[in-house]
């Protein structure tokens, strides 16, 4: 049995995260604490069909995990925030 839909907890709509989107080809999301960058990589990778290349994280002052996933050439983020009416 998979874990990874408890991986994602949410997409943030920022507009850090919308400039980060245009900008960067990067998605940021709050994901669980006890997630390492593989789950989440694999999580964004079969949840929205893409490539990730890269995954940042930080703990916030909130105690929230919020991962930068940043996303091969071939693939839009914009398209995955179309997907999930961030845009």
């Amino acid at each position: 049995m998979s874990k990874l839909p408890n991986v994602i907890k949410a997409a943030v709509s920022s507009e850090k995260a919308i400039a980060y989107m245009e900008r960067y080809n990067t998605l940021i999301f709050i994901v669980d604490l006890r997630a390492t960058k593989h789950d989440i990589k694999r999580a964004v990778e079969e949840l929205f069909g893409v490539k990730v290349l890269r995954v940042r994280t930080v703990i916030t002052p909130k105690g929230e995990k919020k991962a930068y996933v940043k996303l091969t050439q071939e693939y839009k983020a914009s398209d995955v925030a179309t997907k999930l009416g961030m845009v």
